[in-house]
């Protein structure tokens, strides 16, 4: 799981993503707060025999400023909204960050599980093709003693040639599981690895109260949902806000002169200050604000219905995942007591072909049925892990 988180693309795009929704929420929350500019200006204007020049706002042929300029807006609600949305965004990206890292436990479990029976089969192939190559031996033997037809020798082989297909069938599912895995545990292509067997240890099934808690209180899926409404409300606010004034306060320290110096030739001083108040009122925009608020209004509604929605699935997926989970635990015991009664029934069908009181189609369908055992109990223990992971996805480890 630790290799994973670290090389998974998902799971590093969705913490990437969370990263830039934080640097978003720290640039809406800078604009509230003052900014501070420092102004260094030259200004050429046409002369034309007026002291001012061609254009009469520059005051002068030659304009120089040098200011530092502080602007803070006093009131401005949408500014406000905007940074509180930003936070919910934030929240949202963290959550959906969050669901990537779960989801990423059912893909890592699935993958290293994946490999683990893949190599159980590998084993049970090996075992079948031993299986048959006995019996291939056991018929010719009685061939030669003129016991049991040709026919019978030439079933054992076929089923001989079956078995080994099998078995490059089985190395061949191995090494594809290996290949698959290994994308997801490092940053380059390599296959120098193997897992660990421990399908054997099964830890029991908690409570169905148990679970159904861990995933009200943990759950990334409602707590992206929740935090995609609330950003969506600031979104109704942010709408609502620009059909407000906005005030805003400038103050300028420095100079705004036709020279470049402190004082002009007369000696006065030309280093000063200003302040600029400016109330900004919304008149007329031919509706677009109204319909920006409208369209906030289906945007909360949409996330609203998908909470809801989010909400209605978890519990849900969370029942059919316990209940799958509860019948893959149950089932073990069936497939262990089913694979001993195969292997009893092989046993006990040889004896009786040896004997010859039975055919060689039930001396193979005995053999069939016992290597469908085998791997019948490793997909079931395959399966209790996955279903596991499942839960996990939704609850959180337990």
């Amino acid at each position: 799981m630790e290799r994973a988180r670290r090389y998974s693309q998902q799971t590093l795009t969705a913490n990437l993503a969370a990263l830039m929704a934080h640097e978003d929420t720290v640039q809406a929350k800078a604009a509230l707060l003052p900014s501070v500019n420092g102004i260094s200006q030259f200004i050429y204007t046409q002369p034309n025999g007026t002291p001012s020049g061609t254009f009469v706002s520059n005051d002068g042929p030659h304009v120089y400023n040098n200011q530092a300029n502080v602007h803070a807006d006093i009131f401005a609600p949408a500014k406000r909204a905007d940074y509180h949305r930003a936070m919910a965004a934030e929240a949202a990206a963290r959550a959906k960050a969050d669901i990537a890292t779960r989801g990423l436990i059912a893909t890592v479990m699935q993958n290293y599980y994946g490999m683990a029976v893949a190599a159980r089969k590998l084993s049970n192939a090996r075992q079948s093709l031993q299986d048959a190559r006995q019996f291939l031996d056991i018929t010719q033997k009685q061939e030669k003693g003129g016991e049991v037809a040709h026919s019978d020798t030439v079933k054992a082989e076929l089923q001989l040639n079956d078995r080994q297909r099998d078995e490059q069938e089985a190395q061949l599912t191995l090494d594809k599981a290996r290949i698959g895995f290994a994308v997801l545990l490092f940053p380059d292509y390599r296959q120098d690895f193997d897992v660990v067997d421990d399908l054997d240890t099964l830890s029991p099934l908690p409570a169905y109260t148990e679970i159904q808690s861990l995933a009200g209180k943990n759950s990334p899926d409602i707590r992206a949902a929740q935090a995609v409404v609330e950003q969506e409300d600031y979104e109704i606010r942010s709408a609502r806000a620009e059909m407000l004034p906005t005030f805003s306060l400038d103050y300028s320290f420095g100079t705004n002169a036709n020279q470049f110096a402190l004082h002009n030739p007369e000696g006065q001083l030309l280093l000063g200050n200003v302040v600029q108040a400016q109330l900004v009122v919304p008149l007329w925009a031919w509706g677009a604000a109204r319909s920006r608020v409208k369209q906030a209004e289906f945007k909360l509604q949409q996330a609203r219905n998908d909470l809801s929605f989010t909400q209605r699935q978890l519990l849900s997926s969370l029942d059919a995942f316990y209940r799958e989970a509860g019948l893959a635990h149950d089932q073990l015991s069936s497939l262990h007591h089913s694979l001993d009664l195969s292997k009893q029934s092989l046993d006990l069908t040889l004896l009786r072909y040896q004997a010859g009181e039975v055919s060689v189609l039930e001396v193979v369908d005995a053999q069939s049925t016992l290597r469908d055992a085998r791997n019948a109990v490793d997909d079931g223990l395959v399966r209790f892990r996955v279903s596991i992971a499942n839960l996990q996805t939704l609850t959180g480890a337990f």
